[in-house]
């Protein structure tokens, strides 16, 4: 259990807007240091917004790290973030493609202010998400923390940064840093997901919460579970929990989309609810148990649970899950729902599009990523990445 105290210890970021706005406001005021870990980063308005706050504490003095996954930010010039090196700070780009290891992905989004305050968000930093999600940009959200899970997610912000340089002597030195962990403290658990398959802790988790609650609301942007985690939607739904599930109505991944669709069937014949949000893109992550509440940077997709880096916090917060489910609601309210009659109804070509965006998704994009990972374990492919430093891309 958590232990509560007057001044919240978690605060929720209730969109994009709000929360950028709170980073930037972090990083301006920082004292010590500063470590942002981003999937994108956009060269737009607020993107340079954030490449003028971290050279300004560069400048003053601040220690200042940025981790900026190569994949998410493609579209990204190389030398972006020169300004920033140029004031002192230490700009690094995750995982390079020439590795060839490009399916692995840090989608992982984080800031951590003189290591006592930090941000777990599911927004990236983009003209996207900076908006409320219903007027403006994508619907998304994130959480603000203090206290004791600040310490752990520095030291796997520190791990990750490291790999991201391969500078150590030894892949070992730096890949136990990179394996999927549960971290406990007083305060809730911390899961650092990260490649391969076997024991996932916060699958598992998921999974034993959802059988012990009497109310379960789930809000992802991509929705392909792996099967114990479907499985016990379904059993809790037929023992008659109520089991909410908040989908896009639209998305920026049209395959993601369909793939999830494709699920709908199974989950509806159980007695799930299902519902889509309809104003804008939702890309938010918020997972609500009870009083249980999971937020951070991972979706209840096999790539978020098996492939990618992430990040996903765990509290037993009675008003962090109150105000999880009072907002769950306005976003209700804003969603249409899937009724089980018309989605039986749906075109035959529909049905098979769903069944194919479903074996991509699953199937190639799994087998590949499992390929890729066979082949990093190799010891010599390891020594061979470790002589090679990651080159910004020009």
């Amino acid at each position: 259990m958590v232990v509560m105290s007057e001044v919240p210890r978690i605060q929720w970021l209730r969109n994009g807007k709000e929360g950028l706005a709170a980073m930037l406001a972090a990083i301006e005021t920082a004292q010590q240091s500063v470590a942002l870990e981003i999937y994108i980063l956009e060269d737009s308005e607020i993107g340079a917004r954030f490449r003028s706050a971290l050279e300004a504490a560069a400048r003053r003095g601040v220690r200042v790290r940025v981790l900026v996954d190569t994949f998410g930010s493609l579209e990204l010039r190389g030398d972006y973030l020169e300004p920033v090196n140029a004031a002192g700070g230490d700009c690094r780009w995750f995982n390079p493609s020439e590795l060839g290891r490009f399916t692995y992905r840090d989608h992982r989004k984080l800031l951590i202010i003189d290591d006592a305050l930090a941000f777990i968000t599911g927004f990236n930093i983009g003209t996207a998400y900076d908006g409320d999600g219903v007027t403006t940009g994508w619907r998304d959200l994130g959480v603000v923390v203090h206290g004791g899970f600040v310490a752990p997610l520095a030291q796997a912000f520190h791990g990750m940064f490291g790999a991201a340089s391969f500078r150590h002597g030894r892949l070992a030195r730096f890949r136990r840093h990179l394996v999927p962990q549960r971290i406990a403290i007083d305060e809730g658990d911390l899961f650092l997901l990260s490649p391969g398959r076997g024991r996932n802790p916060a699958r598992e988790s998921l999974v034993a919460d959802i059988g012990q609650a009497r109310c379960v609301r789930l809000t992802t942007a991509y929705f392909l579970p792996p099967r114990r985690l479907r499985v016990a939607l379904c059993q809790a739904a037929r023992k008659g929990v109520r089991v909410q599930l908040l989908f896009p109505g639209k998305s920026d991944v049209r395959l993601a989309q369909m793939a999830a669709r494709g699920q709908y069937g199974r989950l509806l014949r159980a007695g799930v609810e299902i519902y889509e949000y309809q104003p804008a893109v939702l890309h938010a992550k918020r997972y609500l148990l009870d009083d249980v509440v999971y937020v951070g940077s991972a979706n209840l997709d096999l790539r978020s649970l098996n492939i990618n880096y992430e990040l996903l916090l765990r509290v037993v917060d009675p008003r962090l899950a109150a105000e999880g489910h009072a907002s769950f609601e306005e976003d209700l309210g804003r969603s249409a729902r899937i009724q089980p009659e018309e989605w039986r109804r749906r075109s035959w070509w529909d049905r098979l599009s769903e069944r194919l965006a479903g074996f991509l998704l699953v199937q190639m994009d799994a087998r590949f990523a499992m390929r890729q990972l066979s082949r990093l374990r190799v010891p010599k492919a390891g020594l061979r990445m470790l002589r090679r430093r990651a080159v910004r891309r020009g």
